[in-house]
């Protein structure tokens, strides 16, 4: 009896299952960990307070709808409209032009056939130094129409193309020092521009009397190269009026352009010295210019024919010699 009173206390039923119980404990919570883990992520829920939001710039640069769900703001430093450039909605149209990259309103004279001030004029420039990429400029007098211009062609001459070291004609004596005529132009007497019934009835005559030592090229050259010394002399092609004279052409030097109708202008490139000023009338023969280097790498006149601002060939309307 005793015995079996001794055993019973010693080895209880409780005592006995007790150890089998942080077994289980731990055999359910890894079978939580695992559900947990294949189970799908939750987002945390996000609070609204309620309260009145920032309008947020959309991909157009409008701003959107107050308190829309998932709208992005616009980065720091981004506008929230973009401007559109100046005259963009005339951009193809006829009469106007595309600015494009490393065009002045010098340049874009001479490629439009205009006076460079003129186009400040059409175009109410403020600054006419500062044009962007993409603006579309007036390119004809406002009213007139763009369409009426003409568009008969011109017949062909016959040049000679000569090396640079051909023998030269002779040509006059310049008469004017290289620093006299730099310094102070020559004041020319007024000449009436010619306007003929017709703008291709221009009486043209050649600017020097140097050798053609490159042809027209549409691409590059975009008129002749006439071989000289330096202070040749460099003769208005034909009567008109100078729309620019000076240096701010890249890749010309030293320029003069001449305006002879509402379809011709000339320019005559390289020179050394100008001996005439903008909006000054001259004569076809009358001198312009001294024959040089500048912007170049040798002494040469490089001469343009513009009809419409469109580079054509100039012994198609230069006489022949």
């Amino acid at each position: 009896m005793t015995v079996a009173v001794m055993a019973s206390i010693s080895t209880p039923a409780a005592t006995r299952r007790r150890p089998a119980r942080p077994r289980s404990i731990a055999i359910v919570l890894a079978a939580l960990v695992l559900a947990a883990c294949s189970s799908p992520k939750i987002k945390a829920p996000v609070e609204d307070r309620g309260g009145p939001r920032a309008p947020v710039a959309t991909a157009g640069g409008t701003p959107g709808a107050q308190g829309t769900p998932g709208a992005t703001p616009a980065p720091l430093g981004v506008p929230e409209g973009v401007k559109p450039l100046p005259g963009a909605e005339n951009a193809g149209k006829p009469g106007f032009y595309t600015v494009k990259p490393g065009d002045t309103m010098i340049r874009v004279g001479l490629e439009t056939g205009q006076n460079w001030k003129d186009l400040i004029k059409w175009n109410n420039l403020d600054n006419p130094n500062v044009i962007e990429v993409g603006q579309v400029l007036r390119v004809v007098p406002p009213g007139a129409d763009p369409n009426a211009v003409a568009t008969r062609g011109v017949t062909a001459a016959k040049v000679d193309v000569k090396p640079l070291d051909a023998p030269r004609a002779a040509s006059g004596a310049s008469g004017v020092s290289v620093a006299s005529a730099a310094s102070t132009p020559v004041a020319l007497p007024p000449a009436a521009v010619a306007t003929p019934r017709d703008d291709d009835d221009v009486n043209w005559q050649w600017p020097a009397t140097g050798a053609v030592v490159a042809g027209f090229d549409d691409v590059r050259s975009k008129g002749l190269s006439i071989s000289g010394k330096a202070g040749d002399p460099v003769l208005a092609a034909a009567d008109g009026r100078v729309v620019y004279a000076g240096s701010g052409l890249r890749g010309y030097g030293n320029l003069v352009i001449l305006k002879h109708n509402s379809t011709f202008l000339t320019a005559y490139a390289h020179n050394q010295a100008l001996l005439v000023k903008e909006d000054q009338t001259v004569r076809r023969g009358q001198k312009i210019a001294e024959m040089g280097s500048s912007d170049s790498d040798r002494v040469l006149l490089h001469f343009e024919i513009r009809k419409l601002g469109r580079p054509i060939d100039p012994a198609k309307l230069l006489p022949p010699r």
